[in-house]
């Protein structure tokens, strides 16, 4: 019995690793936005802003950082923590994810984008924004989207790209719920393997009380 309980350890550990990095990826993997101190920041190179996302028609001043739960209205914000993104004209561009990578695309992953216009929802030209940064575009549809911010500081340099990945109408979930339903079913698996189940069982038993029925009558009396 304990070889098969320390197979089945073994088994649960192996069953659930990939489903523990995958929604630990899924948590982490926003892309070029990124939490620091309890902030949305999104990284256009080494260069970073504040971003937050509102959407005033559903919920007023809340903030998002990426995944929205409506489809609605949105206010996309940036507030430079580089001087140097007050001097950059900067594009903006919404795209549907059809990389086929959900929230793990990158900026590879657009470069193979044949037709990027075709995909395109929503698009802001170059522009300098000296103080603060903002877009607003009206989502009609939910699913998979891509946002891609662009600075560009001239002719001859490198750009500065941001590729950040979200979800509208997003639930919050994600794998979660697929991980505690695979804990049920291990435990439930161990207490039946460990025949715990079955002591459990048998204890009620033996507390059960035992009803004797006694048999007489009219005979018995005379």
């Amino acid at each position: 019995m304990s070889h098969q309980l320390n197979r089945l350890k073994r088994l649960t550990a192996l069953a659930l690793l990939p489903l523990i990095v995958l929604a630990c990826r899924e948590t982490a993997a926003h892309g070029g936005v990124v939490e620091e101190d309890d902030l949305c920041v999104i990284k256009i190179s080494y260069l970073k802003a504040h971003f937050k996302i509102y959407q005033p028609r559903i919920d007023g001043h809340e903030e998002y950082c990426e995944d929205l739960p409506n489809a609605s209205e949105s206010v996309f914000v940036m507030e430079y923590l580089h001087d140097e993104l007050k001097t950059l004209p900067i594009d903006f561009r919404i795209i549907r994810n059809v990389t086929g990578k959900g929230r793990f695309a990158r900026i590879e992953d657009i470069a193979d984008i044949e037709d990027i216009d075709g995909v395109t929802v929503y698009y802001a030209a170059p522009r300098i924004e000296p103080d603060v940064y903002t877009e607003l575009f009206d989502f009609t549809e939910e699913g998979d989207y891509i946002g891609i911010v662009s600075a560009r500081p001239g002719t001859n340099q490198r750009e500065h790209i941001a590729v950040f990945p979200f979800e509208v109408g997003f639930s919050g979930l994600g794998y979660w719920p697929l991980i505690a339903v695979l804990l049920l079913a291990i435990q439930l698996h161990y207490l039946f393997m460990s025949g715990r189940i079955e002591k459990w069982r048998a204890s009620r038993r033996i507390r059960e009380p035992q009803l004797t029925v006694l048999r007489g009558g009219r005979d018995s009396d005379e």
